[in-house]
């Protein structure tokens, strides 16, 4: 899937690609030799090992840790990641127009949602960053319904539900960190923003793709 943002195509969900396993397996492969733009780049053995067993502990995390979400276990699924959850926010509404924006909110107004879920939680990435992820359960009466819902939405400019934690509309989640999902009646959304510090692409990338299976409360 490919959301474009800035006029620039954003792949997200499965067809994303894998930036942190890649440099550490282009480390590997050189033997410690980083290759960058045609050049290599020296690094130390140890250094080396590190990115591998760092994008391989990501790896591995990131598996166990949707599945954890899939059941619910919120604290488990951040834990398997090496990180923790530092604050949680919750709230939920029976109406989705007043809560969304752009051609999103007209599409509410002609087909009015079940109910709508919204969560916060700030993260500590263990790496001395945290993130603020929003994640947004959309329930519509109609499974046919919730698909033409998340077709709209994944579209860039077309708006989105307004997610927790943010005012006005795309002033902290912009779509850069991104991911959606699908099931049967149900639309779940979440985006990732940097609280502090200066969080991995990687590591806003992981929260979505773990956030996004967490089914409704």
């Amino acid at each position: 899937m490919v959301r474009t943002i800035n006029g620039k195509p954003r792949p997200f969900g499965d067809d994303k690609p894998k930036k942190g396993a890649a440099i550490a397996a282009a480390a590997v492969v050189t033997g410690g030799a980083l290759a960058v733009g045609g050049a290599s780049i020296g690094i130390g053995g140890s250094t080396a090992t590190s990115l591998d067993s760092a994008a391989s502990q990501a790896l591995k995390g990131k598996s166990s840790s949707k599945k954890s979400a899939q059941k619910g276990r919120h604290s488990e699924a951040w834990q398997r990641l090496g990180w923790r959850r530092l604050k949680k926010q919750a709230k939920r509404e029976l109406k989705c127009g007043p809560h969304s924006f752009g051609e999103v909110q007209r599409f509410f107004l002609r087909h009015p949602c079940v109910d709508l879920d919204r969560m916060l939680v700030t993260l500590d990435d263990g790496a001395g960053n945290t993130i603020d992820v929003s994640v947004a359960w959309v329930k519509m009466p109609k499974a046919g319904e919730a698909s033409d819902l998340k077709r709209l939405i994944d579209k860039d400019g077309t708006g989105n539900v307004l997610l927790f934690g943010e005012a006005p509309p795309g002033s902290r989640f912009t779509g850069e960190n991104y991911d959606s999902r699908l099931a049967k009646r149900l639309v779940v959304i979440a985006e990732a923003a940097p609280a502090t510090g200066r969080p991995s692409e990687t590591t806003l990338e992981t929260a979505v793709e773990v956030a996004v299976e967490f089914p409704s409360p």
